[in-house]
């Protein structure tokens, strides 16, 4: 059984011990600058097979078949990689401090919160100054956003980034290692790029983390917006919440962020020492 199986580590504390070490870091420094990401690569491979694969003159039939081939590709490769160095840091002794960077790296709770605060301080200062801080966080078109457009483009990242940037990741690694962690970024990487609703892709995806964070702030999110051009239109939250997002909605997502990641902490602390309790 793979769940919170630890490599074979001559010396190591183990996945929940690492994940918790990892979670713990991230939230302290995040992820600096000038280190390669690995997304980047995901996202490279995935714009290529993307070009190459879903021309406009193959039919849908086809081109859902090659989207699968490009999907099971960076996936594979993902997972490959991530058994690979997991393999590769298990022959010596200190090698899960490699898999620990690699965990920390992918995972985005101070990188999130740094960039909410700062386009909550700009839209203190105005529309103009905040649209250049969202535009970090948001796949839309800020453009024809207001600052309650703004307000809400970054609640909503805040929202999702804690499913796809904190839980999904601890959970998958907590899984399967490694390969799983990498394979689930592989997959979320493609989502954000390819998978999203457009003329070209037409996504099934919900806003379920954006309800969830609606309902804690009681605001109404998901207002209209523009990806690459084309309107999109629909909302999460109470009907009858309002839409006027301000900065200080933005601080309370933060607050609401942070202590949510706090307790992927909490509970990732209790797998850790049962596991340790039940390996004594």
């Amino acid at each position: 059984m793979l769940l919170f199986a630890a490599p074979d580590w001559p010396v190591g504390p183990g996945v929940p011990f690492v994940l918790l070490i990892a979670l713990a870091l991230d939230a302290l420094i995040g992820d600096p600058r000038w280190l390669p990401h690995p997304i980047r690569l995901m996202g490279w491979l995935t714009g290529l097979l993307d070009r190459t694969l879903n021309r406009e003159r193959h039919g849908a039939v086809i081109r859902v078949a090659f989207g699968a081939v490009a999907v099971l590709l960076v996936a594979g490769v993902s997972a490959a990689a991530g058994w690979l160095i997991a393999d590769q840091a298990s022959a010596l002794g200190w090698g899960w401090l490699a898999e620990l960077a690699l965990v920390t790296m992918l995972l985005a709770q101070r990188t999130m919160a740094d960039h909410m605060v700062r386009v909550a301080r700009a839209l203190d200062t105005g529309a103009d100054p905040a649209r250049a801080a969202v535009r970090h966080i948001v796949g839309r078109d800020v453009r024809a956003l207001d600052e309650y457009g703004i307000a809400r483009a970054a609640i909503e990242s805040g929202a999702e980034n804690y499913s796809d940037g904190v839980v999904a990741p601890a959970f998958w690694y907590l899984l399967l290692g490694l390969p799983g962690l990498l394979a689930y970024k592989a997959i979320n990487t493609m989502d954000s790029m390819i998978g999203h609703r457009s003329p070209r892709h037409h996504s099934p995806n919900a806003g379920w983390p954006e309800a969830a964070m609606a309902g804690a702030l009681g605001l109404a999110l998901l207002g209209p917006r523009h990806y690459e051009g084309e309107a999109a239109a629909d909302e999460a939250g109470s009907a009858t919440a309002a839409n006027d997002a301000t900065a200080d909605d933005v601080r309370r997502t933060v607050w609401v962020f942070a202590a949510a990641c706090a307790l992927v902490a909490v509970l990732t602390a209790a797998i850790a020492a049962g596991t340790a309790l039940s390996g004594s």
